[in-house]
């Protein structure tokens, strides 16, 4: 979206605060929580169309998933934000070719899975149910994907899980919040009826949604993709994560930006799969 027409919303809601914060505070999430982009092209579509698709439920909500069958390990892949299904199309068929069974969701608000609102806790419980319907061995996801991979597995009991890839994830989920109140220009009134919101929906501050520090208990083997020069999530995320999660490695690219759709790292990752 352009920058003026972002701030110019900001603004509208800044005022908006003074009449009623209420009013403000829910557009504020909307906005923040709402995708603009997710939905299938032609051209998407017909990238999965070999995909046997079925769809699981979690509190009422559809949950789209699509496999490809094989007789290998399992592998369950999870997009990031206005994304879906498709964007692993690049590395599909490397995958078949090692006979992975790969099963790939749509996160809520996403593809052909439900849900008017999309956020990190809620993706993490669509996971936690393609995991338990489908066992993978190795859970990979890009950027938010990432983030809910690592909260599914830190709060429920995933035996089948023993490798975990993460792709441009983002380490903190209040540095996200941040950056999306500084790019709106919010004010403090609408920047803590946010921080108020989130306690009285998960029943937690926002500070508690660490993705790096729940890494620390993952017994899973880890293996971070990050680009250096990623304008969305910074590199520094990937740093915390290295850090913190002692189980894992760390792999540094150089231009690949944040979407990491390069068929050099298809190798690195088959191998770590593989390993």
């Amino acid at each position: 979206m352009n920058p003026f027409i972002v701030k110019s919303i900001g603004n509208a809601l800044n005022l908006a605060s003074l009449i009623s914060s209420n009013y403000a505070t829910k557009t504020a999430i909307n906005l923040f929580a709402s995708p603009r982009k997710g939905s299938y092209t032609q051209d998407q579509k017909k990238s999965l169309s070999a995909a046997y698709f079925q769809e699981l439920v979690y509190d009422d909500l559809n949950i789209a998933t699509y496999r490809w069958v094989g007789k290998n390990k399992t592998v369950l892949l999870a997009h990031g934000w206005e994304s879906n299904a498709s964007r692993w199309d690049y590395l599909l068929n490397d995958f078949i070719a090692q006979d992975y069974n790969i099963i790939a969701l749509d996160a809520p608000a996403h593809g052909r899975s439900g849900s008017k609102r999309f956020n990190a806790v809620l993706y993490s419980e669509f996971i936690y149910r393609v995991a338990q319907r489908f066992k993978p061995e190795v859970v990979i996801g890009h950027s938010v994907g990432g983030m809910a991979n690592v909260f599914c597995v830190h709060n429920h009991e995933l035996p089948s899980v023993k490798k975990m890839i993460l792709l441009g994830a983002p380490a903190i989920y209040k540095d996200v919040f941040s950056r999306y109140k500084k790019m709106m220009g919010f004010n403090n009134r609408i920047s803590n009826s946010l921080d108020a919101f989130v306690l009285g929906h998960f029943g937690q501050p926002v500070d508690y949604f660490s993705a790096a520090a729940f890494a620390e208990s993952i017994e899973a083997r880890g293996l971070i993709i990050h680009d250096e020069q990623d304008d969305i999530i910074p590199f520094e995320d990937a740093q915390l994560f290295a850090h913190s999660y002692k189980n894992s490695e760390l792999i540094r690219t150089s231009g690949l930006g944040h979407g990491l759709k390069d068929a050099s790292l298809t190798p690195k990752i088959i191998e770590f799969i593989n390993a």
